[in-house]
This record gives structure tokens, sequence and C-alpha cells, in this order.
């Protein structure tokens, strides 16, 4: 590896010792050298986000996730070029199932709006297999990055998707998926959600909710406890004979909302060896100024579109295009990378340097000032280093906690199930 002399001092110093205060950046030559330092490190460590929602533009057919694009004309933020340009080695793509009627016809809707995207997904793979590949173990990222591709891994999100039949995890797991959000904006037949306004069902996981607790354990399908209510947080905790994770949660010491994880939950999944993946959408890591004009709009527009689970694919994305002209038209004062980091650092102080990641939530609503698209994620990495990250706390963060959870969760489903290979 060719870098200067000057780079060179500064990585083996950091290499050798770590870094454990903040840097002093008073300079433009100095923030090149970090960006710099930010570049070699993303060649060694294997990177992982573990919440997208890409297969949104997936869906739409002219939609070629092969060539770059423009996040702020088109409003996507991953496709496989930028993925390259930002250092981003891996990647969940989230089969997204919208919460409908919890009814025979429901369900069975979810569930072919599941499989369709997850079908979607193994197409697209097909035709850019010199550049990715479906991911299905703790090592496939690792493996990929060495011959120069991309690993692309698959979650569902909101488990809604099964209805209430179990047998549904075991086929989605045949299919690729290795983790399931148990709920999303809604109570489902899983679990109560953290930010369903009607009237609390279970006070955690329903009977069907232990069971698939149960069998996801068995199965090595990772716990994703995003979107949850509190409740069924720790009913999950008490259950799961695994590692959980968040997949895309936040703090809610800096940010009060329902969607974070307050101190006594990311203590409690430091103790289940868990790890919370920092979300990076503006509603889940800062308070905004209060906008009523846009506020009005946005009130307006979720009214008009209440009803997305019915919606066809034609009219969701009309719909995206509509939230993106009124994004356009109103403005929101994004979040930047410098606020999201501040996460990373509560979620550090609070429990530990092992149980902190990244799972963006781009194409579903992630997005910083300056950190808009995948192609801007090494800004990360460079707001990381500067507050005295070491590289081996960088690594953990952008993948390594993740991983550890993951092979963990499938050393215990080997364990259960010595005859099945993972």
């Amino acid at each position: 590896m060719k870098i200067n002399s000057t780079l060179g001092m500064i990585v083996s110093c950091l290499l050798m010792a770590g870094c454990s205060s903040q840097r002093n950046i008073s300079s433009s030559e100095d923030l090149s050298l970090l960006k710099k330092e930010a570049d070699e490190l993303h060649k060694e460590i294997v990177s992982v986000d573990t919440h997208t929602d890409a297969p949104l533009n997936l869906m739409d057919k002219g939609f070629d996730i092969s060539k770059p694009h423009d996040a702020r004309v088109d409003h996507s933020k991953i496709d496989f070029p930028r993925m390259k340009a930002g250092g981003l080695d891996a990647v969940f793509f989230a089969a997204f199932v919208a919460q409908g009627p919890r009814t025979p016809e429901g369900n069975e809707s979810a569930k072919k709006r599941a499989k369709d995207i997850i079908d979607t997904v193994h197409a697209v793979l097909e035709r850019n297999k010199d550049v990715a590949a479906l991911a299905t173990s703790s090592s496939d990222a690792a493996k990929l990055k060495l011959q120069g591709r991309l690993a692309i891994y698959l979650g569902i999100e909101n488990g809604y998707a099964i209805g209430n039949d179990l047998s549904l995890i075991r086929k989605y797991y045949d299919m690729g998926v290795r983790y399931m959000t148990l709920c999303h904006t809604k109570n489902n037949d899983i679990c109560d959600s953290s930010t369903d306004p009607d009237t609390v069902k279970y006070k955690g996981l329903s009977e069907l909710g232990k069971k698939a607790v149960e069998e996801m354990n068995n199965l090595g399908m990772i716990i994703d406890v995003s979107h949850i209510s509190d409740e069924a947080f720790y009913d999950v905790l008490k259950y799961t004979k695994t590692p959980v994770i968040a997949s895309h949660s936040s703090a809610r010491a800096l940010c009060n909302s329902p969607r974070d994880m307050d101190d006594e939950m990311l203590r409690a999944i430091a103790k289940n060896d868990g790890v919370v993946q920092i979300c990076i959408l503006t509603d889940y890591i800062k308070e905004e100024p209060q906008n009523k004009l846009r506020d009005s709009v946005m009130s307006i527009f979720r009214q008009k579109y209440a009803n997305y689970g019915a919606m066809t694919e034609d009219e969701k994305a009309a719909m995206r295009k509509e939230r993106a002209e009124l994004d356009k038209k109103y403005p929101r004062k994004l979040a930047t990378v410098s606020d999201a980091v501040d996460h990373i650092d509560h979620i550090v102080s609070v429990c530990g340097i092992d149980h902190a990641g990244i799972g963006t939530d781009f194409d579903g609503g992630g997005e910083l000032e300056d950190c808009y698209d995948v192609s801007e994620m090494k800004n990360i990495t460079v707001e990381l280093l500067k507050r005295g990250y070491s590289h081996a706390d960088v690594a953990k963060i952008w993948g390594g906690n993740f991983f550890r959870v993951f092979k963990e969760v499938e050393t215990y489903a080997s364990g259960r199930n010595k005859s099945k290979p993972l």
C-alpha cells in the first residue's frame, strides 16, 4: 500500500497505540490527511450498513443500480458505483412490508410483497454478478471484498410478512433472509410497535412472537428490535438465546423519539452482547425546530397516502416523487455527521465500544446534510477519527461488532442443528 510519509507515520502510530483524544484539525491540509487516512482505512476494514430500503427503488423497473445516480436529482441514495466510492463493502437490503389489515387476505398480500422484493433482489444480483453477490453468512462480506465484489444481505422489515404462519420464517431464511425486524410502525401479530397510536395490544410479545423468537434463534436468523415497543424489547431479551441487533435506532437521550433507545435499553443490549446500529434519519438524530408550514404540508401528505400498504407500485413511485418535490419546496434542516457521531459517542459511553454500529436507513428517509448518500459515508469515518477513535474502534463500529453478533447467532443455530450447514 503506497501512502506518503506523513500519512504513513499517522497510520503507524494509530495502529500501534490507538487514538484516545480529539485530533487537532486546524487546516485544510490536516483535514486532507485525515480524509486520506479514512480512504486507506476503508481498504483494510469490512464495512456494513445494516439497514437500507434500496429495494424500493429496485421495484421500479426503470432504476438501474449498476449505474451512478445523483441523490439530489432522483433522490436514490444507493447504487453499486456509489457504494464503492463511499467505501461501503456490505449492505442489508430490507424487504419492507407496510403494515396492512391483519386478515387472511392482508397476510397473503404481505407474504407476496416480501417474496416479490426478495425475488427482485435475486434477479438484480444475477444481472450484476461481476460487481455484487448475495451474502448469507457472517464471513461472506470479507470473502467478497477479497474478490472485489460487494456483499448484499437480505433482511425483512416487519414481521407482518409472516402473518401468523411461523413456517414462513424458514422459507424466508432459505431465500437468503438473515434478519427480521419484528414489526414496523403499527402493531402486528408478533408484537407491539413503538409508534402505534392505538391501544397497546400485547404489552410486549404475543405468544406467536415468543415462538417466532425461538424459531429465529434455532434457524440462525438475527432478531432486529428496531421499531418494537419498549415492553416488546424487554420480552425479546427475556426469551432470546442469542444476541440481538437494533438495525437502525439511535439514542433517546439525545433525541426523544420512541424509535430510539434509552440508556437502560442500551445497557440491556450490552448485557445481551448485542449491537445498536445508529440510524442517520434526522427525526431520530436531532429534534428539529418547529416549522409549522412544513409540518402542516407533511401532515396532509401523510393523510393522503395513509393506505400505503394497499397502493400499487406505480402509486408508490408517484408518492415518492411527490415527497421529493415537497422536500425541495419545503426543505427541512438536516442533522449533520457530527450530530450522528454524537449518538455513537453516547452509545459507547453507556455500553462500550463493542455495541455500536451504523444502519443508515438510506432510501427510507436516512440522510444527513454532509452524508446525503452512500458515496459520502467516509465522512462518518473522518469524524470518528477526528474525535480520537482508534482504527480498531472504527473497524468495530463499521462492521466488526455486527459481524460478531451475526457469528454468535450462526454458532447457536449450528449447535442446535448440527446436521444443517449454515
